[in-house]
């Protein structure tokens, strides 16, 4: 098993090894010492599970020290991440809009960065650790500094593996999970929740599973799937007879109709709308953990969200700032003008308020503790504050704002998706 681990890591290094973009941005030395602690990390835990029986988990003593330190390898991964979503992401960013797809170079790039393990337990070749979700959220707060939309794509595959690693049965996980951090592309799986109806609650699914025999039956419509057309699978959210469930449908199943679905925003990420007509599902598809919560999907799902939402608050305000110290009128800079100083400084705090809320839930997801309240007020905040935000960076920009020259126009568009996404992702 440990080399198993071991193995899987050093891949993930071997295929680093081989890219030229480490070397042009400058992440080699950064990149490869984060993959040997992960490998490192993982041979030691498999190492302890060997050795000695599994213990309760031990919950958080009330007493300790408040600490929002990030250990060595997240700290190195939020580097790594923030560089490449920089040089990478950012200058793709407007032309990805504009073509409504995503570069075929970037999804090499994206598959040599492995995100995919991180969604991966160590039993199956991963390097998903004790703390999972907070390091998911970094993974995808960093990605969005470069665009919410390219990130989103590229998370779609890491979603896929969290999803199954929390509530597939353990035959499901050995069937697939393997597959994400093996030597060839990890499996496109689009989560679909979402449907085309007024005022959507995910909790109140229109779309239907009827059991038949071994099999189920799923009619229904969903909208606004992330990379929806290019997946092979699908994870559908569905009402069954017992409550909601999780179905994963071939892509290419009779019964099953896709098409493109443009939208004002996440234009980049491919979005689709699905139509389901009596596709027949076998009933070992239905993911079937014993502990699985259709509630805790859902607030894993708005947790990813919200990580997008504060990365590309924290682009916004990045690049506003530098904006308003250079742009002269009447003399001086903008933002010597109260009413622009005190907007940038609205900006600062409520992104600093999101990011607290976020990393709050994600942490108590990752102790084993009640997160939805946490979650549901992360959310909460996050959808009105960060279009706030995006209309700030707008109106900070002045006319600039309105046009494509900058990307805060497309960072409005997207960030107006925080609001009525659910699902897509999951951290």
């Amino acid at each position: 098993m440990t080399s198993d681990i071991q193995g899987r890591a050093l891949a993930v290094l071997n295929r680093v090894a081989q890219a030229d973009w480490p070397d042009r941005l400058k992440l080699r030395k950064p990149f490869e010492k984060l993959i040997y602690s992960g490998s490192r990390a993982s041979f030691r835990l498999a190492a302890q599970r060997a050795g000695k029986a599994a213990k309760t988990p031990r919950l958080p003593d009330p007493d300790a020290l408040f600490d929002l330190s990030l250990s060595d390898e997240q700290q190195m991964l939020v580097e790594m991440l923030h560089s490449f979503a920089g040089e990478v992401l950012r200058p793709l960013a407007h032309e990805a809009d504009a073509q409504a797809a995503l570069p075929a170079a970037l999804l090499n790039q994206a598959q040599e960065l492995g995100l995919s393990h991180y969604g991966v337990g160590e039993v199956h070749g991963g390097m998903a650790g004790e703390r999972t979700t907070v390091s998911n959220a970094l993974i995808a707060e960093a990605l969005a500094t470069g665009d919410l939309s390219l990130a989103a794509a590229l998370l779609v595959p890491l979603s896929a593996a969290n999803c199954l690693r929390r509530w597939g049965s353990p035959e499901q996980q050995a069937q697939w999970l393997p597959r994400f951090v093996g030597e060839e592309a990890a499996p496109l799986m689009a989560i679909a929740v979402n449907e085309p109806r007024p005022l959507f609650d995910a909790r109140q699914l229109t779309t239907r599973a009827k059991r038949k025999g071994q099999h189920y039956l799923l009619s229904g419509e969903k909208c606004l799937v992330l990379r929806g057309l290019d997946a092979d699978q699908l994870i559908v959210a569905a009402q069954a007879e017992d409550g909601p469930g999780l179905f994963i449908v071939e892509a290419g199943a009779k019964g099953v109709q896709r098409r493109p679905e443009p939208a004002m925003g996440l234009k980049a990420s491919g979005t689709a709308r699905l139509l389901l007509k009596g596709v027949k599902v076998p009933r070992e598809a239905r993911l079937a953990a014993a502990h699985f919560d259709y509630q805790a999907f859902l607030d894993y799902a708005a947790l990813a969200w919200c990580a997008l939402a504060v990365g590309t608050a924290q682009a916004a305000l990045d690049y506003v700032v530098p904006y308003c110290n250079e742009r002269l009128a009447f003399g001086e800079p903008i933002s010597h003008r109260q009413g622009v100083a005190f907007m940038v400084a609205d900006i600062a705090v409520e992104l600093d308020a999101m990011r607290l809320m976020l990393w709050r839930a994600c942490a108590r997801a990752e102790q084993g503790l009640p997160f939805q309240r946490e979650a549901y007020l992360a959310r909460l905040l996050c959808a009105e504050k960060v279009m706030q935000i995006g209309t700030d960076a707008v109106q900070l920009l002045g006319g600039h704002g309105f046009t494509q020259e900058h990307p805060v126009e497309r960072w409005y568009r997207d960030l107006r998706a925080v609001a009525l996404m659910a699902g897509g992702l999951h951290l």
